[in-house]
């Protein structure tokens, strides 16, 4: 089990802008770390997810605004012209395989999440 802490959360206007990080305990190099979200009442949706030699993968709705990045197991994402509909719970993960935005949300690929930090995009 890898241990994960998000930080960075936090309220910002429609059109800003914020950056998350998240560090794993993992003494190894991590292959697969992504971030997923979730609102109350939905499903965990996917948002972003980058491969160990740096590719990445994001969700369509969020292509262009957001930016995943990585040093070693710590993990950031530059989230920009942030939209109401951003507004979520947003979980830093670390999977096992399958390294797509898409498949973050699959608990039984993850290796590890955090606990969360909220996002709210007031318009």
């Amino acid at each position: 089990q890898v241990q994960l802490m998000e930080s960075g959360g936090g309220s910002v206007q429609a059109g800003g802008s914020l950056r998350l990080s998240c560090t794993a305990s993992a003494t190894y190099s991590l292959y697969c770390m992504g971030w997923f979200r979730q609102t109350p009442g939905k499903a965990r949706e996917g948002v972003a997810a980058i491969v160990s030699d740096g590719s990445t993968s994001y969700a369509d709705s969020v292509k262009g605004r957001f930016t995943i990045s990585r040093a070693k197991n710590s993990l950031y994402l530059q989230m920009n012209s942030l939209k109401g509909e951003d507004t979520a719970m947003y979980y830093c993960a670390a999977a096992r395989s399958s390294c797509l935005a898409s498949t973050m949300p699959l608990l039984s690929n993850l290796l590890g999440w955090g606990q969360g930090t909220q996002i709210t995009v007031s318009s």
